[in-house]
């Protein structure tokens, strides 16, 4: 659900239409910290933003029962004073009163599915069905990542106040994102950062305090979660549900905006399928699976309604019969893909969870567009004047199927004279006028939905215009026509094909990026704490180690009895500063023009990896070759043949990271070329 916050001021400072600010990025220079991010203006007074400020107060009204039914519930269970357990009973009963009035009235606002919709088409197209984003609470992360730095990487946390400042901020703004390409822009970039984020501080072995607390998108119940995969899946739900919101809004009286909604509405399926293949064990109902499930399938159903309104957009009645059965199965596999999506929302536990006005509303759909399915066709036989064709007697016979086990089934598929083909029509017709009583039937036993003035108009006026059309070729004393027609076969020339989304067109800086490489410096990796050594020669000696590799520098070899070896430096360490500079990201040339630089005083800082030796390779990396160059005038050694630390880690993970369940990289390179350099520097 979105977020939106009330103040004292909301009626002087909001206008009419409501203020929305937009996603702003101020860049100076390559100052990535001068970029100022914001989301929707929490105090808007539109529609939408009044639904989601009654929702909010919701959640938290629930949010405080729960407490109060939880603490109630262990004093219940703690006390044995008989009178104290019958007090606590009937503040319980209270409680659960108080909480089912709650769940009753977020209930109504989910099934305000009106206020979504465009103002200039909603009074001619049936209301979609939208999902509200879910909410979540502020959150500080500076402690426990300024300890995590401090702890793990052993590195000063002041200097990262920025960066753990800008990843609030972001956050912060993603909670009231613009329902625009701003506002989806905006979430999957924070998405982007948590990438970063999950691997520079989240790790099985260590809990960092770090708990995301997120409402449910229907029910307002809160989930809490220390694990970031929770963070992550439910940023990807609210662009799901921001984009069934942008594709309800689209003006479907013309073909761009239902281009634009066909756009939106597969978008937001490909996330919630993303979202089920890729996450699991999810606390909250709107992640479960089933839920999941069914969102995909309404998605891809709405998707399909679109699909059937530009079709009807330039009226197929005025073109020819081809035109008209076409638009009939087109019909008929709208109401095939909505009845799919009834089978997935009255099934266990998706029934009992999604309110009532969801499962109402696909019902009328399945009746309504079954309906005209039946009427296009009929419309297509009567206002024919001609003889039939040979291809709209094929068609004809493929798109009517005949059901044996009916005893009152018309025997005509394929008219042979004007007599059976308006004997037909009227059946067609007939059929169209049942299943519009049904759905009008539907809507008026939903109290919901028949606050949804559209949706009633639009469906009066499908009946009336099927009963005008009755009346004009109804005939007295013509007993045939009670007949039932065979049924409309659903088919379509549209495909809807599902992509997973693309996370690459949201590229990020790591905010984090001074810790060093990802590879190396990150959660999951463990080394020694940095120790400085003080290396001082004559002109004539040298230095007796060499280096290779990039970001960071690597020791290679350590001379037996060298200086560096009494200094206390092994084979593997890396060079994480050189005189007071830190080369962390430093190539293997700049370390080594910084060595020189340094002439005959030299100062290393060290880390010793702890998890594995990076001098060798892992079992699928392969040598590339490899050249050698020199710190000072002797005679260079022999390269060692391995890659470096950062070529061995992309080679190991730029496939595989695309199947792990939870933790897809959607930055993996797919080419990287490795390097692979020694040098030696003079030792005594």
């Amino acid at each position: 659900m979105d977020t939106t916050r009330s103040t004292d001021a909301l009626g002087a400072k909001s206008t009419a239409t409501g203020r929305r600010d937009t996603l702003k990025y101020i860049n100076d220079g390559d100052n990535y910290f001068t970029k100022h991010v914001r989301g929707s203006d929490p105090r808007a007074q539109t529609c939408r933003g009044k639904l989601q400020n009654k929702r909010s107060k919701l959640n938290q009204e629930i949010n405080k029962e729960m407490m109060l039914r939880a603490g109630a519930e262990r004093l219940f269970r703690a006390t044995t004073n008989k009178k104290l357990k019958e007090t606590v009973a009937l503040e319980l009963s209270f409680v659960n009163s108080n909480l089912q009035l709650l769940k009753e009235q977020l209930a109504d606002l989910n099934s305000s599915v009106d206020v979504y919709q465009n103002g200039d088409s909603s009074a001619f197209a049936v209301p979609m069905i939208p999902l509200g984003l879910k909410e979540t609470k502020d959150m500080d992360f500076r402690d426990a990542f300024k300890d995590f730095i401090m702890e793990h990487y052993s590195e000063d946390a002041s200097q990262f106040e920025d960066a753990i400042g800008e990843l609030m901020d972001l956050r912060q703004a993603m909670r009231t994102p613009t329902r625009d390409q701003s506002g989806t822009s905006l979430l999957f970039r924070y998405y982007s950062h948590l990438y970063y984020v999950e691997r520079r501080f989240f790790t099985s072995e260590r809990n960092l305090g770090v708990f995301f607390e997120w409402y449910d998108s229907l029910t307002g119940v809160p989930s809490c979660q220390k694990t970031i995969a929770f963070e992550k899946a439910s940023v990807l739900f609210n662009i799901a549900a921001l984009y069934t919101q942008i594709g309800a809004r689209q003006d479907r009286n013309k073909s761009s905006g239902l281009d634009s909604s066909v756009d939106s509405l597969l978008r937001a399926a490909s996330m919630f399928l993303y979202i089920n293949n890729n996450f699991s064990n999810a606390p909250s109902m709107d992640l479960r699976p089933e839920t999941l499930e069914m969102l995909v399938n309404l998605m891809l159903a709405q998707a399909r309604e679109c699909i059937f309104e530009k079709l009807i957009l330039t009226g197929p009645e005025k073109k020819n019969i081809e035109a008209c059965l076409e638009a009939g199965q087109e019909a008929a596999q709208a109401a095939e893909a909505y009845e799919c999506v009834h089978k997935h929302i009255s099934a266990e536990p998706v029934k009992d969870y999604v309110p009532y006005s969801w499962i109402a509303l696909v019902l009328v759909k399945t009746e309504h567009y079954r309906a005209l399915s039946h009427y296009y066709v009929a419309l297509g036989l009567l206002d024919h004047t001609d003889e039939l064709s040979t291809v709209v007697k094929d068609m004809l016979g493929c798109i009517q199927i005949s059901d044996p086990e009916k005893t009152t089934l018309v025997d005509i598929k394929v008219p042979q004279n004007k007599e059976e083909r308006c004997l037909l029509g009227k059946c067609h017709l007939r059929e169209s006028l049942i299943l519009h009583d049904e759905s009008l039937r539907i809507h008026k036993m939903c109290r919901q939905l028949r606050k949804i003035d559209s949706l009633l108009d639009k469906l009066r006026k499908s009946h009336e215009r099927a009963l005008n059309k009755y009346a004009d070729v109804e005939e007295e004393d013509d007993f045939q026509e009670v007949l039932d027609p065979p049924r409309i076969q659903a088919s379509t020339k549209y495909q809807l094909t599902l992509t997973p989304p693309d996370f690459s067109q949201y590229k990020v800086k790591d905010l984090f990026h001074d810790l060093g490489h990802l590879a190396i410096f990150c959660a999951k990796q463990h080394w020694t704490a940095p120790r400085t050594i003080h290396l001082s020669k004559s002109d004539e000696k040298t230095y007796g180690f060499s280096v290779r590799g990039d970001c960071p520098a690597i020791v290679a070899a350590v001379d037996k009895d060298s200086l560096a070896e009494f200094a206390g430096m092994k084979e593997g360490d890396f060079i994480v500063a050189v005189n007071d500079t830190a080369t962390k990201w430093f190539k293997h040339d700049e370390v080594v023009a910084l060595i020189r630089l340094a002439e005959n005083g030299l100062s290393l800082k060290l880390v010793t990896p702890t998890d594995r030796n990076y001098l060798r390779p892992r079992e699928t990396s392969r040598s590339p070759s490899s050249s050698s160059s020199r710190a000072s005038t002797v005679s260079s050694i022999r390269a060692v043949d391995r890659i470096s630390p950062t070529g061995s880690w992309m080679s190991t993970n730029s496939k595989d990271s695309g199947t792990k369940k939870s933790t897809w990289n959607p930055f993996r390179r797919t080419t990287l070329k490795d390097k692979t350099e020694l040098c030696s520097v003079p030792s005594r």
